[in-house]
């Protein structure tokens, strides 16, 4: 497959300059392409709420700077290298939160990259293997990427509303898939937000009965619209102690830190609690673990086959996040919004509204 000419690296982005900053306008170059490389026209971009936790450095990580966020990318190839054999120029591609890894370890090879034992190279806010250079995400207008980690969008893909897929699709699908839920089986979902919601989506069509776990009553009714069988008001202890010993799996995927005592009696004997929310703590009575043989597991998201199970189930049955489109200018102001809630449920930056200049960002 013979090589693009008409590939430029310049590429508009929203950056974070200092630690806590807000996201300013950002011009810079991506590398040139290497063998294995496409360039992709971002067109969509998600916001996650990780990106919040990376523009505030709440891991203390050292991060240089400017850094641009974004891992959740739908676009289109526009250029390949000349070793590309999987992509052609204007295929729709999905990126998410790795792009590189050793691909030598036993976890690279059963195609679990995400666990990659050399650690795996992140969209942003990480070091390129080849170069070292940092690498800067999708909140920009152009990605370049090796082939191994941009993935053709199945026939028909919304890509609108794909790019959320890429994290949040794809993080509470791995478990479900891990743990062999269909027919028969009861999964839990905790906290009804980006995470949560597609959860409860991917575990109804898997045939699964679903109960969901919020402390917010007002969302029954669009939560039972979602497809959960059931919801359960976490302040109601009634009805929480009701649900105990039920629960096949239960999907954990609130982010901030909690206590999951009351949560792991619902889990059955022999079951599985795994917490998907990047909480930064969480805490347990270990007695609810053992007496039950429970499990404590999590998810790092998922390696390429996750993945692609991910999209062609996602695509085969029409499950998407819900979404509120926002143009570059208006990413401060969802950051904040998404910080406090008040998002249903995802948000998608739209390329096409441009990017913002001077203080507009």
């Amino acid at each position: 497959m013979a090589a693009s000419t008409t590939y430029s690296p310049e590429t508009q982005a929203l950056a974070v300059y200092e630690k806590d900053g807000p996201l300013r306008p950002y011009t810079f170059s991506r590398r040139e392409l290497r063998a294995n490389d496409v360039a992709v026209r971002i067109r969509y971009s998600g916001v996650c709420h990780t990106d919040i936790h990376n523009i505030r450095n709440a891991n203390g990580w050292p991060l240089t700077y400017p850094m641009v966020p974004g891992h959740e990318i739908a676009g289109d190839v526009v250029a390949v290298g000349p070793a590309v054999s999987t992509l052609s120029v204007g295929d729709p591609v999905l990126i998410g939160v790795q792009v590189d890894s050793c691909r030598e370890c036993e976890r690279c090879r059963e195609q679990l990259e995400i666990y990659c034992v050399e650690f795996p190279i992140g969209t942003y806010a990480s070091r390129d293997r080849v170069d070292g250079t940092p690498t800067q995400g999708g909140f920009s207008s152009l990605y370049v990427v090796d082939e191994s980690f941009a993935f053709r969008a199945p026939e028909g893909m919304d890509m609108s509303r794909a790019a959320p897929l890429m994290c949040a699709g794809v993080t509470v699908f791995a478990p479900l898939r891990q743990w062999r839920i269909g027919p028969g089986s009861t999964v839990g979902v905790v906290g009804i937000g980006g995470l949560g919601h597609l959860a409860v989506k991917y575990a109804q069509a898997l045939g699964a009965h679903v109960v969901a776990f919020t402390s917010s009553a007002s969302k029954t009714d669009e939560i039972l619209a979602l497809g959960a069988h059931e919801v359960v008001h976490t302040k109601d202890a009634a009805r929480l102690q009701a649900q105990a010993g039920k629960i096949d799996l239960m999907l954990d995927t609130v982010s901030a830190p909690h206590r999951l005592d009351e949560l792991m009696w619902t889990v059955k004997f022999d079951g599985v609690y795994s917490t998907l929310g990047a909480a930064g703590r969480i805490d347990v009575d270990p007695i609810a673990v053992m007496l039950g043989r429970r499990k404590v597991t999590s998810s790092g998201g998922g390696g390429s086959a996750d993945i692609r199970a991910m999209l062609a189930f996602s695509a085969a049955h029409g499950i998407y996040p819900e979404v509120e489109f926002i143009s570059p200018g208006y990413v401060n102001t969802a950051l904040e919004r998404l910080e406090r809630g008040d998002v249903r449920y995802r948000f998608v930056i739209d390329m096409a509204r441009g990017f913002p200049t001077g203080k507009e960002a």
